[in-house]
């Protein structure tokens, strides 16, 4: 019950907690969500996030089912970031679906489900910020790439390898053998 407590504080003010008031809790009963707003803060990855403050767009709708409402619908905004490959900036947005169920207090799912299962209403309020989060940030790649094909940098310079020639390559002699090296060297 901690986490209820930790609930009963959402302010309907926020951009991310959704008021159900006028959503009627009969099975089927929907209502269309549609809301542009700010990124919070820390969403998305060490390589590539969407920037704090930025639009994201909510394209939702609310569904009453006999334990909750189920949200679904699609998530959108720009990312910002790094190649994981060539260190260029990346720019691009992001389309991604969030489905996510929120229990009424005190429906079956207290029972049925682990706490942190299933999104639970505080009231007739849903905080969309967890399963927003959770959509946005597993949709991320690990490692970014500018282009599919990017080739990277050059591990011994560091040069882009599309500034570099075909044939770039660095000599690398095992000081073992560098006297012989000087023999053949000395012959020509």
């Amino acid at each position: 019950m901690p986490k209820s407590s930790a609930q009963s504080h959402l302010d309907p003010r926020l951009p991310m907690v959704v008021d159900t008031t006028k959503l009627p809790r009969q099975p089927g009963a929907t209502r269309a969500l549609k809301r542009v707003i700010p990124a919070p803060e820390d969403l998305g990855l060490e390589l590539i996030k969407v920037p704090e403050g930025s639009d994201v767009e909510l394209d939702l709708v609310l569904t009453s089912v006999s334990e909750g409402v189920y949200v679904s619908g699609r998530v959108r905004g720009s990312l910002t970031g790094e190649c994981g490959r060539c260190l260029n900036e990346i720019s691009e947005s992001f389309d991604v679906p969030i489905a996510e169920l929120f229990a009424y207090a005190d429906s079956t799912t207290e029972e049925t489900t682990d706490e942190d299962e299933v999104g639970r209403m505080q009231g007739d309020l849903i905080d969309l910020e967890p399963a927003v989060r959770d959509a946005v940030v597993l949709a991320l790649p690990t490692t970014p790439l500018c282009r599919p094909d990017c080739p990277g940098l050059c591990p011994e310079c560091g040069v882009h390898f599309d500034d570099l020639p075909a044939d770039h390559s660095h000599e690398e002699v095992d000081p073992r053998w560098a006297a012989l090296r000087n023999l053949t060297e000395t012959e020509e």
